[in-house]
């Protein structure tokens, strides 16, 4: 990417942790019993805030490579609303953990920990309503194989990210939407995980939201990469 396409992902980015983080002050602030409980460091709650914030910023990173490799104009709304929720989001998470006084990085353990001290299972569903989510059986901390960059379950390697950043036209759209598709269910798993463990309301409410919106774009990739002559990888 150009210097100048980096000025404006970090111009947009800023504003929007700015923003995300005004809106949350609340979430602390409101006199509750529960914002009067912060967090501790080894909680679901910060746990999740820390993750989510790394996975998140992945998917903005993808979205603003793919909105140069393309003039699809589907794609690239798909890519732009991607990437303003998901900076708003971040935003919010890394406000929380300024808030409760507690580290953005984890010193003492791996991503995701906190869904397997919570339960081996926390955050997965067999039921059918969550289409595409069979797909991530097993792969929760316990079960993701770390590398190549790849933090967390549904995370690009840096091979694939170099790769879609030198991909161009409908191979582009393609690649994105199938690395995307993966995020979005390791997103939606980590989710779950929150909205069964965490304590904190507002935090829950958030990762509930975040189940809602992503399993949507997950229909809506998948009509993408039909229409394309593809589907999301195995």
């Amino acid at each position: 990417m150009t210097r100048t396409s980096w000025a404006a992902i970090t111009a947009v980015v800023l504003a929007l942790l700015f923003a995300g983080a005004a809106t949350v002050a609340s979430a602390g602030s409101d006199g509750s019993s529960e914002a009067a409980a912060t967090p501790t460091a080894d909680s679901a709650d910060a746990g999740f805030a820390r993750d989510m914030a790394v996975h998140h910023q992945q998917a903005v990173e993808m979205s603003f490579l793919v909105r140069d490799s393309t003039d699809d104009e589907e794609v690239r709304r798909l890519a732009y609303d991607i990437a303003n929720t998901q900076a708003n989001q971040r935003g919010m998470l890394l406000g929380w953990l300024d808030m409760w006084k507690l580290p953005k990085v984890s010193t003492d353990g791996e991503p995701m920990a906190w869904m397997e001290r919570g339960g081996a299972h926390a955050g997965t569903d067999n039921t059918d309503e969550m289409a595409g989510m069979d797909d991530m059986e097993g792969m929760d901390h316990g079960g993701h194989e770390v590398r190549d960059g790849s933090l967390m379950p549904g995370m690009a390697t840096k091979t694939e990210l170099e790769t879609l950043r030198t991909t161009k036209g409908k191979a582009a759209e393609i690649l994105y939407l199938q690395l995307m598709t993966d995020h979005h269910k390791g997103g939606v798993t980590m989710a779950r995980g929150c909205a069964d463990l965490c304590a904190v309301g507002t935090e829950k409410a958030l990762a509930e939201g975040m189940v809602t919106a992503q399993q949507s774009e997950l229909d809506l990739m998948a009509d993408l990469l039909k229409a394309r002559g593809a589907k999301p990888r195995p």
